[in-house]
């Protein structure tokens, strides 16, 4: 098995973790290299009024496959678990109960996302200079968004199985041909808006069936075949009851991220637009953060399978101090060249100057959102998924829209839109560190787990 991916549970940490984590944090580069590709070619070829249309669709987007990307992270949790305790007829019957459940969630969204789009979007307060195009963004992005549910959901099998390496190569080719695509229907056929939604499902598409190609290729006892591809209800009962609350989370969070957005909305369309160039470059620092996310959900769930307490302490240390550093080196270049990166998107000064405002204010406090992520990483690798479902809630949904109510109601102004963030960030790290502090969850986890 050692062939196929890193075993977690021997070997030296460090070694093992940054092998898997750099390749992750390469893909997600790439990932984030062709989301903002498309409002790069957007904004430059066809304007401002274009990137706030690609942008006001974004949180929509997100929800919409967060609460199943949610849920592969609970299979990643499970697959890890049987992978460390070498129990290879549980772990094929958990991969394949994740595809089946992916091919089932992806065919709802496809539904949902092209017959509410239009409704959702006006709820959102979309500036009616925008809402066609936002509209038709969302639709075509729509129809394709069964790849993007099932590339996530195998990449999870990958990553949990310590294979990191593959998922990397897979994306670097999809981007490649979204940027191409990109650029040739939207710079050369001007097809617009329609043509960066096209670009994305297209190569998110080539991604998900390399993946799924790999899968059903690997000579290993839990090889992926398409006749074995079923829902096993105690599987995905047990598959469920690790996602779930993993993907609640990320559903109201998003949501919450909705109702920011459309606060935002209520500032024309060169702040949604502006809004949006920072999000795509907000998305860099995002790398280090759900590489080391990622890597430490599987560390720990490989080695509380195989009951190695010691290196689950050892290994949340490592990931979280290299991510929350990473972090902040990349807030920090963000908050001295944020104009120049700004202007990237779309030379406007209006847009740019909602933008730079926006990371002004935002990008020293990486380092809080990088802590979050990594200490809710560990405790979802321990099958403690509810713990960071409750504190994200309460931090960065609840209280993040009762703080942007009332600060609007006193004073209309943008700023205050913007601190919501770094504020709830800082309130979340806090909370993490108390649970830590104050309970014995590595105990908990282990008396719990039944690899």
């Amino acid at each position: 098995m050692a062939g196929h991916g890193i075993d977690f549970t021997a070997g030296p940490i460090r070694k093992n973790m940054l092998l898997f984590a750099v390749p992750l944090l390469l893909s997600n580069l790439f990932q984030q290299l062709y989301n903002a590709a498309d409002s790069v070619i957007v904004g430059n070829f066809v304007g401002a009024e274009a990137l706030a249309a690609v942008s006001s669709s974004t949180p929509l987007i997100n929800m919409m496959v967060g609460f199943f990307n949610g849920m592969a992270i609970g299979a990643g949790v499970v697959i890890a678990g049987y992978f460390g305790a070498r129990d290879m007829e549980k772990l094929r019957r958990a991969i394949h109960t994740d595809i089946a459940f992916g091919i089932i969630a992806g065919a709802v969204l496809v539904i949902l996302g092209t017959v509410f789009t239009p409704l959702i979007l006006r709820w959102m307060q979309t500036p009616e200079d925008v809402l066609p195009e936002s509209i038709r963004y969302f639709r075509i992005y729509s129809l394709g968004v069964i790849f993007s549910v099932l590339y996530n959901i195998m990449m999870g099998i990958m990553n949990a199985i310590g294979d990191s390496r593959h998922p990397l190569y897979y994306l670097i080719l999809s981007s490649i041909i979204n940027i191409f695509l990109d650029l040739f229907l939207v710079g050369v056929v001007h097809t617009g808006v329609s043509g960066a939604a096209f670009a994305t499902i297209m190569s998110q598409a080539v991604s998900s069936i390399l993946c799924l190609r790999k899968l059903m290729h690997d000579d290993t006892p839990y090889r992926v075949r398409l006749r074995d591809i079923r829902i096993d209800v105690g599987m995905l009962r047990r598959i469920i009851s690790y996602g779930l609350p993993s993907g609640i989370q990320n559903s109201v969070i998003n949501f919450a991220n909705i109702i920011v957005q459309t606060n935002i909305n209520t500032f024309a369309s060169a702040a949604v637009a502006g809004s949006g160039a920072y999000s795509k470059i907000e998305g860099f620092a995002f790398l280090p953060i759900t590489s080391f996310s990622l890597s430490l959900t599987t560390f720990v769930g490989q080695n509380i399978g195989a009951g190695k307490r010691d290196r689950v302490l050892k290994g949340m240390r490592f990931g979280i101090l290299c991510s929350i550093t990473l972090a902040e080196i990349i807030g920090l270049s963000f908050f001295l060249f944020a104009p120049l990166l700004i202007s990237l998107f779309n030379t406007d000064p209006a847009v740019v100057s909602f933008g730079v405002r926006q990371a002004r204010i935002e990008s020293l406090f990486y380092c809080f959102l990088a802590l979050s992520h990594c200490i809710a990483g560990v405790l979802r690798g321990a099958g403690k998924a509810t713990v960071p479902m409750m504190i994200m809630l309460g931090s960065w949904c609840i209280f993040r829209v009762i703080y942007i109510t009332v600060a609007l109601s006193v004073s209309h102004t943008v700023e205050l839109v913007y601190a919501a963030y770094p504020i709830t960030w800082l309130i979340s790290s806090t909370l993490f560190i108390l649970y830590l502090m104050k309970t014995d969850w590595l105990h908990a986890a282990e008396r719990h787990r039944d690899f």
